[in-house]
């Protein structure tokens, strides 16, 4: 399935995923499934021959999912002035900390940056005032402590996106066959964790 070009312009464009083809129509839309302008960052739409009508026999799951044909693919997203798109983190990961979003991919770009990082995940840990906080959960290499990251983030981060807490490990991240992070039970860790800040 191809949805974007990528010929055109594409080094001045690195992070992004290119411009949609003619035949796809791609919309960023807000959450009440409004598109917003160029610049500001939603969940992404598709709709064109490429997209699945429906789910079989599962009209509940074509309704949540398919709205006008568009069918809502789960990423967060955003449009710059000259079209190309940029993919930013999956809807399901985006930490809601007192109103604030965070994008935990840009949040783990950033970790994984410093030097003596391994690898990391972050997720919301459950906040009685916030709603959610910024978690990490880390695999460093020996020397590395929970302050000296945060001051790393924090030079690198808006304040409400640097993680306040850190779970290290010397055991790979568990992930799924594709290679891909698996959050789910980092999230149930976290609940664990912080399940008396409740």
């Amino acid at each position: 399935m191809k949805v974007f070009s990528i010929r055109q312009g594409l080094s001045a464009h690195a992070d992004s995923v290119g411009q949609p083809v003619p035949c796809a129509d791609i919309l960023v839309v807000d959450l009440q499934g409004e598109p917003v302008p160029a610049g500001q960052s939603g969940e992404i739409w598709i709709r064109g021959p490429m997209v699945v009508k429906g789910y079989w026999n599962n009209p509940q799951a074509t309704a949540v999912s398919i709205t006008d044909g568009y069918w809502h693919s789960g990423d967060i997203g955003r449009f710059d002035t000259t079209g190309f798109l940029y993919v930013l983190d999956r809807l399901k990961d985006v930490i809601n900390r007192g109103g604030y979003k965070v994008y935990s991919s840009e949040v783990e770009a950033v970790l994984a940056a410093h030097p003596l990082v391994i690898e990391a995940a972050t997720v919301g840990r459950p906040c009685p005032m916030l709603g959610e906080r910024v978690h990490a959960f880390v695999v460093a290499r020996e020397g590395l402590d929970a302050q000296t990251l945060k001051n790393f983030c924090a030079s690198r981060l808006s304040d409400y996106k640097v993680p306040e807490t850190f779970t290290f490990s010397d055991i790979p991240l568990a992930r799924n066959p594709n290679g891909k992070l698996l959050k789910k039970p980092l999230r149930e860790t976290a609940r664990r964790i912080f399940s008396d800040d409740r």
